[in-house]
């Protein structure tokens, strides 16, 4: 617990407005990534069905898309971030390894390495100082 109070101490001494508009963008990012998963179910499939084979194919499609909208939301409000991008941690991890064991889609794996980047450097950052869990902290 006092690692998880010393970074955002850090965080919020070294804090950025850019940071926050890349924060927000990741969550939009997600958000839409998610809403596309949902309005193409197909695609999806597609998607995960080189770990298919391994079976949860079913709770995969249940899990991917509200865990993207959902976290994509509080990531973009700042609200639980850690919370929400340790959710998003497996499914960008499975996003790397399925482009491994199917067919390569370079562009694919490229977006998805650079989002477990961008969810990482958050991980350790945080939310920073213009988000809802700042604004809830200073006025409880």
């Amino acid at each position: 617990m006092n690692n998880v109070k010393e970074l955002n101490k850090w965080a919020n001494a070294h804090t950025y407005f850019t940071l926050d508009l890349v924060r927000i963008a990741l969550g939009v990012f997600l958000f839409v990534k998610g809403v596309h998963f949902i309005t193409n179910i197909p695609y999806l499939v597609d998607l995960i069905s080189p770990i298919d084979k391994i079976g949860g194919g079913m709770f995969l499609i249940h899990y991917i898309t509200p865990a993207h909208m959902i976290g994509g939301i509080m990531i973009a409000f700042g609200l639980l971030t850690r919370w929400a991008i340790i959710a998003q941690l497996p499914i960008l991890i499975g996003a790397i390894l399925v482009n491994f064991m199917g067919e390569m889609h370079t562009e694919s794996l490229l977006l998805a390495i650079a989002t477990l980047a961008v969810c990482l450097f958050f991980l350790v950052y945080g939310s920073g100082k213009n988000s809802a869990d700042y604004y809830f902290k200073m006025y409880q």
